[in-house]
């Protein structure tokens, strides 16, 4: 069993404005958990009005969908007590012209000096699943084998509508925000695991970026866990949606290695249909077509189900197929959250949307 493992971002707002408030210190100190993995269940982010969960390992979705519940109201009770509230979208609705300040860390500090406008405009929170892998090498096939299916999970999960309280037009404006680090985007097919690793260490010898936590691709290797991270979704609103894309990337993950060690022929796709593929999702989400891993054109639904027939021996083997399906029939009746949230801005505003997205953060 691939065990897999949790992480989301979320936003602290004022409750009656949905302005970010850079209070993330103070929630973290109030929500009072204790670390039971290595490291803290709760994290700093770059900027103060943000705060990242992490759960430990878990080999069943039930324990992930627990931990992010658990993590969820804990984090909840401690920004009402703060005077905030914790909220799972993607972008910053509103914002104010003053930057919310950087979490005084060396590194965030660094970076701010680096890219100071990028940093200012970081109010962004994704969902990051990590997927153990037996060793690294497998590791970097099993990036060879996702990559095509980025596209897809990107337009599931879009989450991130509006910006500067008007909407983008499109669906997933964070994965638009994230891209334009130096090291963003879909990954590119590797020669396997020394060719990896020299064009990491290319990178980081040309001083571009400092450290691999700027490998911002949007699937990598973890240098600090056995695993496959896969960090191109959107943070969820709810988390039982999260739950849904831990069982896929799982899915996918062991579908990758049942492929490769069957020698099974990795699909291949250019890294400029791909790039194209993920900005079309990142575009327009479930809401029209999308292109699939071989560059066709194709209804968001056909997609979907090309995805889930791939998987579902993985689902099968792990006791996944019934959650995972009955949730994706759920996204597609209801679309995503992106959809949900234009539509609770237009019929009832500030205060509609605001209510949506602090209510269904920590709904059961």
């Amino acid at each position: 069993m691939i065990t897999i493992g949790v992480e989301e971002e979320y936003l602290l707002v004022d409750p009656a404005s949905c302005l970010p408030v850079p209070l993330g210190e103070q929630v973290r100190a109030a929500a009072g958990l204790e670390p039971i993995v290595d490291g803290r269940e709760v994290q700093s982010e770059l900027l103060q009005a943000q705060v990242e969960v992490a759960t430990p390992v878990c080999t069943d979705l039930e324990e992930v969908g627990g931990h992010l519940l658990r993590l969820r109201h804990a984090l909840g009770d401690a920004a009402e007590k703060n005077g905030c509230r914790i909220v799972a979208c993607a972008t910053a609705p509103y914002r104010e012209a003053i930057p919310v300040p950087v979490t005084e860390q060396a590194r965030y500090i660094a970076m701010r000096s680096q890219a100071p406008q990028l940093v200012a405009e970081q109010l962004v929170n994704g969902m990051h699943v990590h997927a153990a892998v037996p060793d690294r090498e497998m590791g970097v096939a099993v990036l060879n084998r996702i990559r095509v299916w980025l596209p897809a999970l990107v337009a599931m999960s879009a989450n991130s509508p509006l910006w500067d309280g008007k909407d983008t037009g499109f669906a997933s404006w964070r994965t638009v925000i994230f891209g334009r680090w130096p090291v963003s985007g879909p990954p590119p097919a590797f020669d396997g695991l020394a060719d990896h690793e020299k064009r990491v260490r290319t990178l980081l010898e040309s001083g571009v970026i400092t450290d691999t936590g700027q490998l911002y691709w949007q699937a990598r290797l973890s240098e600090r866990y056995p695993t496959v991270e896969v960090r191109c979704a959107d943070v969820q609103l709810r988390a039982d949606t999260a739950v849904m894309f831990a069982g896929i990337v799982r899915g996918l993950v062991a579908t990758a290695i049942r492929d490769e060690k069957a020698g099974v022929p990795a699909p291949s796709c250019s890294p400029e249909l791909l790039q194209a593929a993920n900005w079309h999702a990142a575009r327009h989400g479930l809401s029209g077509l999308l292109v699939d891993p071989e560059g066709k054109a194709r209804s968001a639904g056909d997609v979907l189900c090309m995805l889930i027939d791939i998987i579902t021996p993985a689902l099968d083997e792990a006791g996944d197929t019934r959650e995972v399906t009955s949730l994706l029939h759920r996204l597609l009746q209801d679309g995503t959250t992106a959809d949900r949230q234009r539509r609770a801005l237009a019929e009832g505003g500030l205060p509609a949307l605001t209510d949506l997205l602090v209510t269904e953060t920590v709904a059961p």
